[in-house]
Order: structure tokens, then C-alpha cells, then sequence
């Protein structure tokens, strides 16, 4: 009976060793992902730092005499903003005003030059032309209505902007590139600029906007990705 029950407990002990075993295994696998995507985290983050760091202070130095006169700003994430409605388009109208067009020509060869450049054209995942509103519509009081109305007009200022740099002779040899990478989108008056009273600024509000998306981010967009499936 003994010799039995011994025979018994043996195989079972194995088999528990090696369920345990490969636990282990397991364990160490998903420690090892875990410490690869942190390690890669790291290197994609102070990748995306430095390079945003860098063409941000290389656009501040470019256009740093120019963005008073244009009524524009530079924001940290390189973000290059026209915020005065006044040059860029008229009440309700996407057609790109005469006085913003002189910007344009000034700005869009400088830019694009910069931007193409060995140094920073690889980091450039797409740079997306942004027009903005805000809230109001004349003689719409209803806040959907005026909003997707609003969301159509953004949309076609963004286009208009980009249509006319398209056919600027001046950025001709970028062209193609700047068919693959550029985009326009409108947000109607979903992202508004606030006053330091913390009340929305209409005037302000009423913008476009030139923003890099910059392949550090889809990378980072991945690992995000990586980790949650991880994680699952």
C-alpha cells in the first residue's frame, strides 16, 4: 500500500515541478517584454523630445522678426498659429484673404525649406493645415446647428489654405513632397483659445494653424499599443 501511494505522489510532484516551471518561464518572458517596450519607451520619448526641442527653436529662429507682423505665434509643441481673423478670411468665407496670401508667401518657402530639410525631414510624419472657428453663426442661435456649420467652414478654410500653397510656384520643387505629407482638417469651434479670464476669446478662436505630427509620436502611438496588448 505504501509502495502505492508512493508511486502515486511521484509523478504528481513532477508534473507540479513542471507546471511551476513553466510558470517561470512565462514570468520571465513577460518580464523581459515589459523591460524591452520600457527601454524602448525611453529612447522613443527622448527621441521625440529632442528632435521637437530642436525644430522648435529652429522655427522660433527662422521667423522670429516675422511672427509680430503676421499677428501669428509659434506654441511648444511647433505649432505655427495665424489667430488674427481680421487677415485671414472674411465673416463666413473661405477664401483666403489678399493680406494673408502676402503672408503666405512669405512664410510657406521658408517653412517648407526648414521642414524638408536633411536635418528634420525624417522626424515628419504629416504636417495637417487646422482651421478653427468660433461658436457664433450669424443668425443661427442653435449651438448644433451653428457648430456643423461652423465644422463645414473650418474645413473649407483649411482646404482653401491648402489649395493656395499647392499652387505657390515658389515651393514647386517641394511639391511632391508636400502632396504626400501635408493634410487639412477643420474643428469648427471644438478647440477654442481662452482669455486670462478663462472665458472663451472669440476673435482668437478664429484661426489656422499649421501642425507637425512627428513619426516619434506614431512610434510612441505603437508601444502604447504594445503595452495594452501586454497587459491583456
Amino acid at each position: 500500500m505504501e509502495n502505492h501511494s508512493q508511486s502515486y505522489w511521484i509523478p504528481l510532484s513532477d508534473l507540479m515541478t513542471g507546471l511551476m516551471m513553466v510558470f517561470m518561464l512565462i514570468a520571465i518572458t513577460f518580464m523581459l517584454q515589459v523591460e524591452q517596450t520600457t527601454q524602448t519607451t525611453k529612447l522613443v520619448v527622448k527621441e521625440f523630445e529632442e528632435s521637437k526641442n530642436d525644430l522648435a527653436q529652429a522655427l522660433k529662429k527662422e521667423f522670429a522678426n516675422n511672427l509680430k507682423q503676421w499677428n501669428a505665434e509659434i506654441l511648444g509643441d511647433m505649432t505655427f498659429r495665424f489667430d488674427d481673423p481680421n487677415v485671414l478670411f472674411d465673416r463666413g468665407s473661405a477664401y483666403v484673404k489678399p493680406a494673408f496670401k502676402i503672408v503666405l508667401n512669405d512664410f510657406i518657402p521658408r517653412y517648407i525649406s526648414l521642414v524638408t530639410s536633411k536635418k528634420y525631414s525624417h522626424s515628419i510624419k504629416e504636417i495637417r493645415i487646422e482651421g478653427h472657428t468660433s461658436k457664433n453663426w450669424a443668425g443661427d442661435t442653435n449651438e448644433k446647428g451653428a457648430f456643423i456649420k461652423n465644422m463645414r467652414l473650418s474645413q473649407q478654410r483649411a482646404q482653401s489654405v491648402l489649395e493656395y500653397i499647392l499652387n505657390l510656384s515658389t515651393i514647386s520643387p517641394h511639391e511632391k513632397w508636400m502632396r504626400h505629407y501635408l493634410t487639412s482638417s477643420g474643428f469648427s469651434s471644438s478647440k477654442p483659445i481662452y482669455a486670462l479670464n478663462h472665458r472663451i476669446d472669440p476673435e482668437s478662436s478664429q484661426r489656422v494653424e499649421f501642425v507637425i505630427v512627428t513619426t516619434s509620436e506614431a512610434k510612441m502611438a505603437a508601444i502604447a499599443k504594445e503595452i495594452k496588448s501586454i497587459q491583456k
